[in-house]
């Protein structure tokens, strides 16, 4: 049977948005614009993964404006659960920088599309009403390196590491050490050190400082 279409606001009814993004500034400066926008609304504001789903769940949006970093993990790979969720929700994701990797990890994940932190507000305002209506919102300069990783003529360092693998090489990238890392994940010394060498030896380091550096150059850490 062909996949059933994702459902789209009813017309004359308002674009139901939950805002992920647990800088306040940034998230009442977005929730502002947002609200004042005709036709939509900021039905929650949550500032981590945990209170996303929850708020998701509860209030079943149309659209999630997700930070890509959260205190509690990475947004991209909340996608999924969040679309669970809420069978009606397309997640737009918050980025501080765009690059090919990572928009070709939301893409992977689910996502509706990647806006930049640093955009205009009319411009995510914009991106809203198109993943609403069931569009995806990418800049075309970034479409190309996005097909070729999904046709794999460019392999990613980081393709197969896990969530918490992730979790671990941004950590790293804060330049926290390996105890600091299993303090920080709650897990134990060895565990954290075993997180760390599966980091190294799936992006091809032979340090931590190496395994950061790559990771910024594959948008790893954006």
């Amino acid at each position: 049977m062909p996949p059933t279409p994702t459902p789209t606001p009813s017309e004359g009814q308002p674009i139901r948005v939950v805002l992920v993004e647990d800088h306040d500034m940034v998230a009442e400066a977005i929730g502002q614009a947002l609200d004042r926008a005709a036709g939509m609304t900021v039905v929650a504001r949550s500032r981590s993964i945990a209170a996303a789903l929850a708020d998701t769940r509860h209030c079943r949006p149309d659209v999630v404006v997700l930070d890509r970093r959260l205190p509690d993990g990475d947004g991209i790979a909340a996608i999924g659960r969040l679309m669970e969720a809420a069978a009606s929700a397309r997640v737009l994701v918050l980025t501080g920088e765009a690059t090919a990797s990572v928009a070709t990890r939301v893409v992977e994940a689910g996502g509706a599309g990647l806006v930049l932190k640093s955009g205009r507000l009319e411009e995510l305002e914009a991106a809203v009403r198109q993943v609403a209506a069931g569009e995806v919102v990418f800049a075309p300069g970034l479409l190309s390196g996005i097909l070729d990783r999904l046709t794999g003529r460019v392999p990613t360092a980081g393709a197969t590491l896990t969530g918490r693998e992730r979790e671990t090489l941004l950590l790293l990238a804060e330049g926290l050490s390996t105890a600091q890392v299993g303090e920080r994940l709650g897990v134990a010394h060895n565990t954290a050190r075993n997180h760390v060498q599966r980091v190294l030896e799936k992006i091809g380091a032979r340090s931590k400082l190496e395994a950061v550096a790559i990771a910024r150059r594959d948008g790893l850490l954006d």
